[in-house]
């Protein structure tokens, strides 16, 4: 109940702040393992990427925030669960793989960090090879400057198994590429 509200609450605040608009609901799939995988340019993208889409969202959140008294608690009331900066993070590739395992949404920002570098991190790619996710390319768009237009696209899902070559041992490397093309081509769409 506290995420609906929340979510709703950010919605209003996104809409009339920053005239945020969704496109490509309609790819996102209303039931089953979902991987949101997007582009990352500010500390507000979670909240841009979630606010619109009808099922929880579940992002990963940098250690430190669940230290901070009440923020802390309030992002894990809305699902968020932890991740350690700085290296491969075992326990929070095994819970996103459990969330996803379990039917649920993940939120995730393939590049790790805020700025677009276009270097991604492999976590994403191992957690969509090793679950049964969809996974949703997402292109967040503009510049969170107030009263300017911005936009929030879902792309067609990806399907892994079939761009990967299955006999390849870089199929990490392979899977990751494919989902950054993704997001890439939904950003430099008009």
């Amino acid at each position: 109940m506290l995420y609906i509200f929340f979510r709703s609450l950010l919605g209003i605040i996104y809409k009339l702040l920053f005239r945020l608009e969704a496109q490509g609901l309609e790819h996102i799939p209303a039931e089953g393992p979902v991987i949101l995988a997007s582009n990352h340019i500010s500390n507000l993208d979670p909240p841009t990427v979630g606010i619109y889409v009808k099922r929880k969202v579940h992002f990963m959140a940098k250690e430190e925030l669940f230290k901070v008294p009440v923020f802390g608690a309030l992002i894990t009331a809305f699902g968020a669960f932890p991740v350690k900066r700085g290296g491969v993070s075992k326990d929070a590739i095994k819970s996103a793989i459990t969330l996803v395992d379990s039917g649920k949404v993940l939120g995730i920002f393939p590049e790790g960090t805020r700025g677009g570098s276009g270097a991604a991190k492999k976590g994403t790619a191992m957690i969509a090879l090793r679950s049964d996710a969809k996974i949703v390319p997402v292109a967040i768009k503009g510049s969170y400057k107030p009263f300017r237009k911005m936009y929030v696209c879902y792309g067609e899902p990806i399907t892994l198994s079939a761009i990967i070559d299955a006999s390849s041992s870089d199929k990490l490397e392979q899977a990751t590429d494919a989902i950054m093309a993704a997001i890439k081509k939904l950003s430099s769409n008009s």
